[in-house]
């Protein structure tokens, strides 16, 4: 009888769900990668016994619903649900575009509700444990041009509490809300800018911890949520975000 504890993984490719992906298994869980991007088969292999890949776009149920049932096949149950996925892009209300609006709308909030609604009864089954819907700091606060995006954050904190007091006890619901983080996507959006070693500087003077963040300190938050040191907690949006936010214009003393 397969003991180990498994971990569906949404955008286990790379960034933080990458992250997640090594964490989780180095740590003796076994881990279901999901991605639209087919390093996550890299990946899968490069980790070994434990770990499999699923090319699944989490936006549409049929493949979402496919892809659990392949896990539940493979590892016997799902312990843990990261949802990871997620776009971001660049626009106020009135230049988004209703497709725009639509696709980011789909990939960031739509397919948390749809992998919550096809693991949660896994997780179930196997006894117990958490749903983590990686979220960001600009479900709090948020910069320019982002419409769609910080809209699609804000509502996951609400999914994160209906989850929380629907299953509690048994189902622990959590949403991770990071600062700015050193991932691909990341990269890209600073590398649409004229000058990107400027913006990577901006995004790092914006933070108190004067840098930004890496995934793997985002994963190590996840992992302990996942364990039994965190099980007091549920339906709360945590904040891992350097400070970014925190702080007001004011006087300054010596």
């Amino acid at each position: 009888m397969n003991t180990r504890r498994i971990a569906l993984i949404t955008g286990g490719a790379k960034g933080i769900g990458g992250a997640c992906s090594r964490l989780f298994h180095q740590n003796g869980w076994q881990v279901a990668i999901l991605d639209v991007d087919n390093l996550g088969g890299q990946l899968a292999n490069e980790l070994g016994e434990g770990a499999m890949f699923i090319h699944c776009d989490v936006s549409k149920e049929a493949q979402v619903k496919s892809a659990i049932e392949e896990i539940k096949s493979e590892f016997n149950g799902i312990h843990a649900l990261i949802h990871s996925a997620g776009i971001q892009r660049y626009s106020t209300v009135t230049e988004t575009s209703e497709e725009e609006w639509d696709l980011v709308m789909n990939v960031n909030l739509k397919s948390a509700f749809l992998c919550a609604k096809h693991a949660i009864p896994q997780i179930q089954e196997a006894g117990g444990g958490l749903v983590a819907l990686v979220s960001s700091v600009q479900a709090f606060i948020s910069q320019n041009n982002v419409a769609p995006y910080t809209t699609s954050k804000t509502a996951m904190l609400g999914l994160t509490r209906s989850i929380a007091v629907d299953y509690g006890p048994k189902i622990r619901s959590v949403a991770i809300c990071p600062g700015t983080v050193d991932t691909p996507m990341f990269r890209s959006s600073i590398a649409q800018s004229p000058d990107p070693n400027e913006v990577y500087q901006e995004c790092v003077d914006m933070h108190l911890s004067q840098r930004i963040g890496t995934p793997e300190e985002i994963a190590e938050l996840i992992l302990f949520l996942a364990e039994g040191k965190a099980s007091f907690i549920t339906g709360q949006a945590i904040r891992i975000d350097g400070g970014l936010g925190i702080k007001i214009g004011g006087s300054k003393r010596d």
